[in-house]
C-alpha cells in the first residue's frame, strides 16, 4: 500500500498516448522517452502492449531491460496469453506490474465482448488469479467503467482485489465524466465494496468533454484514488489524456488545498514535453498550460508591469521550475562542440552515442551560419529533427529551389536521393510549399493521402525556425513526419520526405491499439 499522502503518477504516453493516429513509435523511440520519464522519476512507465505487435514486444522487453527506478508495466487483455506475453517482456525488469482489464459496461459486454455478465466476472476474476502466478505488482482496470452498472463493479472489483489485484484503476473511456460525479463514483465504490482498503485506487480519464484533468482530481479528492494516469502533453487517441504536467503542477502549486507529495522533478518537464512532440509530431498548443510557448508569456501591458515589480502578481509557478530556461539565448555560430555538449546535457537532452552528439552539433553549426542566434527551442527541434532520421534515409532531400511571384505560378525544382540513386523534378502548385510537394511526388509516387499539414513558429521573430508536421495515410497506415529550418519551404520538404521514410521503413510502428479498445 501507498502513503495515504503521495500521489502514484502513472504514465502511459508509451501505451495510450501512442494511439492517437500517426503517433506510434519504434523500439528506439519509445526507449528514448523511457529513459526520460524516468529522469522525470516518474512512478510507473506502461512501456507498450506487449502483445500486441512483436514490435510492441520488443519495446516494452527494451525498456524493462534498461530503467531501474521506475516499475515497468505492460497491458493485457484478460486472457493467458496477453498476460504470458506481457510476463515475458517484463522478464528483465527490475520491478514490473501487469496490467490486466475486461470491458464491464452493459454497452460493451454486449456489443464488442458479446459476453454475459457471469462470463466477465469470471474472465476477470481468473485474469488477476494468473496475472499474480508471474508478479506481486498486478493492476485490473474494468474498461468502460464509469459506464458499468455500480452493482456489478462492486461483485467484479471485490473479486479481483480478492485474487491478488494491488491496484484497481476506474476508467472514463470515453471522456464522458464531470468531476463531481466521478469523484462520487469511485467515492461509492471504495465504501461498498469490502476489501477496497487491500488496493491503491486510480483513475484513468480520456479527455473527450475537456475535462480530463479535473475528473482526474476529482476522483483523487474526493474518490480518495492515489494513482492518476496521465500521458506527457495528454497525448492520446480522440482528444487524448489526462496531462501529465497539469496534474503534477496542480498539485505541486495548490499544495494547499491537495495536501499531497508527487516524486516528480518538475524541472524535466519542458524537455521530456518537446522530445514527445518532436517524436510523434504532435506539436503542443502555444496556449497550453504548463509546457506551451506562451504559457509564461505576458502581452498585456498591465501584466507586464505587474511581473517587473512582483512575479507573483501574474505567475503562480516559476517558469524555471517547470524546465523552461530563464537565459533563452544559449549559443552562436562561434560556440564550440563542448559548450553544445553541456546545453544538451542542461536541456536535458539525451543522445546514445558520441556519433549522434557529432551529428547533432553538424546540424547546429549549419543553422548557426544562418541564423544569429540560436535558443533552447532551436536546440530541442534541431535534436528532434536529427532523431526522425536514420543513417539509411530511403528518401533523401539533396537539393531544392522555389520561385514565387504575384500574379505568376509558383514554380519549385527538387533533387532527391531515393534508394542512393538521385532524381531530379520540377512542379508547379498553388504555393510553394504546393510545388515543392508537388515534385516530390512526381518521383515518389508514394499514393499517400495527406491529412495534416501545419506550421508552427520555434521561437519569436522573423529568424525563426519553422517546423512543419505533415500526416500521411496509405494502406491504413497513418504516420507524422516533422521538419525544422528558417525556411519553411526547405521544412515542408524535409516533413514530407521524413513521412514517407516512416511508410517505407521497416521497423515496426504498430499501433498497440489493435483489435481492442484499451482503458
Amino acid at each position: 500500500m501507498t502513503d495515504a499522502n503521495r500521489l502514484i503518477i502513472f504514465d502511459t504516453t508509451l501505451r495510450d498516448g501512442e494511439q492517437s493516429p500517426g503517433a506510434s513509435m519504434t523500439r528506439e523511440e519509445k526507449l528514448r522517452i523511457a529513459k526520460l520519464l524516468e529522469k522525470l522519476r516518474v512512478d510507473v512507465i506502461e512501456a507498450g502492449f506487449a502483445s500486441s505487435s512483436n514490435g510492441d514486444f520488443e519495446a516494452v522487453r527494451a525498456i524493462a531491460s534498461t530503467i531501474k527506478e521506475s516499475i515497468v508495466c505492460s497491458l493485457a487483455r484478460a486472457n493467458d496469453r496477453d498476460i504470458s506475453r506481457a510476463a515475458e517482456a517484463l522478464e528483465p525488469a527490475r520491478r514490473k506490474r501487469i496490467h490486466t482489464f475486461i470491458a464491464t459496461s452493459p454497452l460493451h459486454m454486449e456489443k464488442k465482448l458479446r459476453m454475459t455478465p457471469d462470463q466477465v466476472f469470471e474472465g476477470a476474476r481468473l485474469a488477476v488469479r494468473f496475472a499474480r502466478k508471474f508478479t506481486d505488482d498486478v493492476e485490473f482496470s474494468p474498461e468502460d467503467g464509469y459506464r458499468s452498472e455500480p452493482e456489478f463493479l462492486y461483485r467484479v472489483l471485490e473479486a479481483a482485489i480478492k485474487e491478488g489485484a494491488t491496484t484497481i484503476n476506474i476508467p472514463d473511456t470515453v471522456g464522458y465524466a464531470v468531476p463531481e460525479l466521478y469523484g462520487a463514483f469511485i467515492r461509492d465504490l471504495r465504501e461498498k465494496i469490502p476489501n477496497s482498503d487491500k488496493a491503491v485506487w486510480s483513475v484513468h480519464c480520456h479527455n473527450d468533454l475537456g475535462m480530463a484533468v479535473a475528473n482526474s482530481l476529482a476522483g483523487v479528492m474526493q474518490g480518495g484514488a492515489r494513482q492518476v494516469e496521465c500521458t506527457i502533453n495528454g497525448l492520446g487517441e480522440r482528444a487524448g489524456n489526462t496531462s501529465l504536467e497539469e496534474v503534477v503542477m496542480a498539485v505541486k502549486t495548490r499544495r494547499d488545498f491537495f495536501g499531497l507529495d508527487v516524486g516528480i522533478d518538475a524541472s524535466q518537464i519542458v524537455p521530456i514535453s518537446k522530445l514527445v512532440s518532436g517524436i510523434t509530431g504532435f506539436p503542443v498548443q502555444p496556449n497550453k498550460a504548463v509546457v506551451g510557448a506562451n504559457a509564461f508569456a505576458h502581452a498585456s501591458g498591465i501584466h507586464q508591469d505587474g511581473v517587473l515589480k512582483a512575479r507573483d502578481t501574474y505567475e503562480i509557478m516559476r517558469a524555471e521550475d517547470v524546465g523552461w530556461a530563464a537565459n533563452r539565448i544559449v549559443l552562436g555560430k562561434l560556440s564550440g562542440r563542448n559548450a553544445f555538449k553541456q546545453r544538451l546535457q542542461e536541456l536535458g537532452i539525451q543522445l546514445d552515442s558520441e556519433t549522434e552528439v557529432n551529428a547533432a552539433f553538424v546540424r547546429f553549426k549549419d543553422l548557426a551560419d544562418r541564423k544569429a542566434e540560436i535558443f533552447d527551442e532551436d536546440i530541442h527541434a534541431l535534436v528532434s529533427d536529427e532523431s526522425v532520421t536514420t543513417e539509411n534515409e530511403h528518401f533523401k532531400l539533396l537539393s531544392m529551389r522555389q520561385s514565387s511571384e504575384m500574379g505568376e505560378k509558383p514554380q519549385a525544382a527538387v533533387v532527391i536521393s531515393v534508394a542512393g540513386v538521385e532524381h531530379k523534378a520540377e512542379s508547379e502548385g498553388n504555393g510553394p510549399v504546393d510545388a515543392t510537394l508537388k515534385a516530390i511526388e512526381s518521383k515518389v509516387s508514394s499514393g499517400a493521402e495527406l491529412l495534416l499539414y501545419s506550421v508552427n513558429a520555434i521561437t519569436t521573430g522573423t529568424e525563426s525556425q519553422g517546423e512543419v508536421t505533415v500526416r500521411l495515410a496509405r494502406a491504413g497506415r497513418i504516420v507524422n513526419g516533422i521538419g525544422a529550418d528558417p525556411d519553411i519551404v526547405v521544412a515542408s520538404a524535409k516533413a514530407y520526405l521524413n513521412a514517407l521514410n516512416k511508410l517505407h521503413s521497416d521497423a515496426p510502428r504498430v499501433n498497440p491499439q489493435h483489435d481492442a479498445v484499451t482503458p
